[in-house]
């Protein structure tokens, strides 16, 4: 990879790491940090020694969202020529489990963000909010989309106009976190949680996650039709064959992602 300016990233045990890293701006989003988080996870997609990703951020919060001071003098002629949302685009297209490991301020850009993911551990402080029409904006990053698939239009309506700041108790009671943990075992028990996901055959992985989040905008019928599909395709893959001789054989496969 490219020099990095305001992330970190390393590979360790098939978990690639994202760490967003301007801590002394509560990791407020960028746009050149958001390429850099873009394009980390797309070479992570391509990188066979990575299974899943996984993505946090240095110091106290997740992200306390976008950079107002990079935004203030923007217009609609700039951000169109721009093309600013692109990369976000982009994040929606990988392939691998993305992993959300939240604490602290998860607000706006940064709620976005985290709603990008595939799975989310949130540490008890963690409090989420999209502040942005307090600003005279709103979400432009998904965040209407995602937080209404997930929630429903009348919660989704009412945290987004009232810029209410939702707790982790709240955000586990209504889906769109998987796991609270203490803060100071949010890295251990993500890991943890990583490595399960990890030791799975990746190509199995790869089309369950394609095949669930279909489900969000097919039909029942359209969607078993492309599930169909993706189980018939995997009976052509080495994982399959070893999958079921070491089921038959009483002992641990190995997978290697053919």
């Amino acid at each position: 990879m490219n020099a990095l300016q305001f992330i970190e990233t390393s590979i360790e045990d098939g978990i690639g790491y994202i760490f967003l890293n301007r801590p002394k701006q509560l990791n407020a989003l960028n746009r050149q940090m958001v390429s850099e988080i873009v394009s980390s996870m797309e070479a992570f997609d391509r990188d066979s020694q990575v299974k899943v990703i996984l993505l946090t951020g240095n110091g106290k919060a997740f992200s306390a969202g976008a950079d107002i001071d990079e935004m203030v003098n923007d217009n609609p002629i700039s951000m169109e020529l721009t093309n600013q949302f692109a990369d976000w685009d982009r994040m929606g297209l990988v392939k691998k489990p993305v992993i959300g490991a939240v604490k602290s301020f998860v607000f706006g850009g940064g709620f976005e963000l985290a709603l990008s993911c595939d799975f989310l551990i949130a540490a008890s402080d963690t409090q989420f909010s999209f502040p942005e029409v307090t600003l005279g904006v709103m979400p432009g990053a998904g965040g209407t989309q995602r937080l209404t698939k997930l929630v429903g239009k009348t919660k989704a309506l009412e945290w987004i106009l009232t810029a209410e700041r939702i707790n982790a108790k709240t955000a586990l009671q209504y889906g769109f976190i998987n796991k609270i943990v203490a803060p100071e075992l949010l890295m251990e028990e993500t890991v943890d949680f990583a490595r399960k996901i990890a030791k799975q055959p990746p190509l199995a992985v790869r089309m369950i996650k394609e095949s669930v989040n279909k489900a969000v905008d097919y039909s029942l019928y359209e969607g078993m039709q492309y599930e169909r599909k993706n189980f018939y395709i995997l009976f052509a893959s080495e994982d399959q064959k070893e999958g079921m001789k070491a089921f038959v054989e009483k002992r641990k496969p190995n997978f290697t992602g053919e």
